[in-house]
This record gives structure tokens, C-alpha cells and sequence, in this order.
């Protein structure tokens, strides 16, 4: 079994578990006992940064979080499909090997389509829903992805995510609002990629937001076979990345949800502000399903 030596064990004091797929192990945690909760995180990350979210869930949900591969502690393959279907496609898998029924899902960034496309073909098995700044739609004709997908075109960028690890090293630590990343905390997300030849997955995430914007919109125009499922909007209001407007868009396909808005974060709010996003979380999975139309909080 692959020993860490960067691991900071008291921040991340889980057992490793693994998942074999494709050859490839897939390292998960599973944590405390109860209705079962499924983490799905986004990029440069991994499941690091649910850590005290699920401190504070696991004395009364099972909190089970997935690093996808290519991520954290997972395999990094030199050749793999990385595309951001593949990965649903595993999450699929997996979900299914272990049995979990019934499930919350927590998606964050690219975890939103990974896990919104699992919902969209199990919804008899996702009980409810918990989305944290992310997206489900084309940006294609939206002017800030335009301009932003000039500097996506840019072949320099690739070679500065695999040369300098640029994501985790550089863009990782400019997402965050009032509350930034301490050094020691940031060496948690880049020692995962410390190698040039473990960086194919954010890579792929970067491309994925050029090739995928078809794919992200199939996604949203089936929205309403998950219309009645309880949902909550938590949003980081400092991200500069998927800004409030991709709340707002969200909010509309979703009119029956609940938002939990976090002045003080970016995009990263279960890292800037765990214990306002577990408080949200646990109100509102205390709600009654009835309660949860038109409420914001």
C-alpha cells in the first residue's frame, strides 16, 4: 500500500480505502454511520477538502468521499481516459459496488455535472442534493467564458499545469474570498501532483471546459426528471470563477430550492467556511421536504 509522506494526518485523520477500476485504484473514504452521504469533488482537489465537513456530518450520516482518479489519493495513470463523462462513469460504478442506497449527493465544481449526470439516469437513488458553486449548462455564448476561453486555447496552458502545477500552485489559492489557504494547507493540494506525470487529470478537467459545454447542456435540459428532489444551493458569493450568476441561473431550473449564500467565501467554501456549510447542510437535511419549497436562507 502506497505510504504519503506529505499527509497531514491530523487534518485528515481517515482510514484509505480503496477501489479497483479500469486497474486503477480509486481511494475513497467512509466515515460514521447512518443515511449515507456521497462527496464528489471538483479540480485541482480532492477529498481532502470536504475533511471538516465530514468531521462534523459523521457523528450522524455515513460520509463517504471519492478522490477521482488522476486526484488526491487516487491512481495517476500516464495514459487513462480522464474525460469528465468517464469520471461520472466511475462514480457510477462505484456507487453501485458499494451498495449505497438512498444517497445525498454533495457536488462541488466539476463534481456538479459529475454527479448531476449520475442523478439524471439513478434518481430513484439520490434522496436529495447538496450543490456548492458549480455548473450544468453551456457557457458557450456567455461573454466571460468567451473570453476566458481564449487563455483555455493558449497551448501554453497545458504545459503550465504540467511544468509548474499551475492549477493547485497558482489558481487554487486566487479562489478564495476573506478567508485565504495557509501554506500548509495549500501543500495538501499540490503534493498530490508533485509529479509532471501526475497532472493529466486537471488537464483534462481544463479541456474538458472547452470540449464538454454539448454535454453540459444535454445535462441541464433534463433537469426536470430531478425537479422534485430536494435541493440546496450553497454558494461561495467571492467566487470569481463561477460567479453569482451561476446561482441565479441554477435557482431558476431549480425554483423549489433552498440557498445558503456565504458573503465571506469563494469558491472553495467547505475550505473557507466548513462550519457555516455544515450548519446549512444540517438544517437543511433536518427539513421536512415540504418545508424546503422557496426557502432562503
Amino acid at each position: 500500500m502506497q505510504y504519503f509522506t506529505w499527509l497531514d494526518k491530523q487534518e485528515y485523520p481517515f482510514a484509505a480505502r480503496y477501489f479497483t477500476i479500469h486497474q486503477q485504484r480509486l481511494h475513497y473514504i467512509d466515515e460514521g454511520q447512518g443515511s449515507p452521504i456521497v462527496y464528489v469533488h471538483g479540480t485541482p482537489s480532492w477529498s481532502f477538502d470536504f475533511r471538516n465537513i465530514i468531521r462534523q456530518l459523521s457523528s450522524q450520516y455515513r460520509c463517504i468521499a471519492i478522490d477521482h482518479i488522476g486526484f488526491g489519493l487516487s491512481d495517476k495513470p500516464a495514459h487513462y481516459d480522464y474525460s469528465t463523462q468517464n469520471h461520472s462513469r466511475t462514480l457510477e460504478s462505484f456507487i453501485q459496488h458499494a451498495q449505497l442506497k438512498n444517497i445525498t449527493l454533495v457536488m462541488h465544481d466539476f463534481g456538479g455535472p459529475i454527479g448531476f449526470d449520475y442523478a439524471l439516469k439513478h434518481p430513484d437513488n439520490v434522496k436529495q442534493m447538496v450543490v456548492i458553486n458549480s455548473w450544468l449548462w453551456s457557457s458557450a455564448h456567455d461573454p466571460a467564458f468567451i473570453k476566458f476561453s481564449k487563455i483555455l486555447k493558449n497551448p501554453l496552458l497545458p504545459f503550465l499545469y504540467r511544468y509548474f502545477n499551475f492549477s493547485p500552485k497558482y489558481l487554487l489559492p486566487q479562489s478564495f474570498g476573506d478567508h485565504k489557504l495557509p501554506k500548509r494547507l495549500l501543500k495538501q493540494y499540490t503534493h498530490p501532483f508533485s509529479r509532471k506525470s501526475e497532472r493529466n487529470g486537471m488537464v483534462a478537467f481544463a479541456q474538458s471546459l472547452l470540449n464538454d459545454q454539448d454535454w453540459f447542456e444535454t445535462l441541464w435540459n433534463k433537469r426536470k426528471i430531478l425537479q422534485d428532489k430536494p435541493i440546496l444551493f450553497i454558494w461561495g458569493m467571492q467566487d470569481q470563477w463561477v460567479t453569482p450568476q451561476y446561482l441565479d441561473k441554477f435557482s431558476s431550473g431549480f425554483p423549489k430550492s433552498v440557498i445558503r449564500r456565504i458573503e465571506t467565501a469563494g469558491h472553495f467554501p467547505q475550505e473557507e467556511s466548513p462550519e457555516e456549510v455544515a450548519k446549512a447542510m444540517t438544517d437543511f437535511f433536518q427539513l421536512h421536504p415540504k418545508e424546503q419549497q422557496h426557502r432562503v436562507a
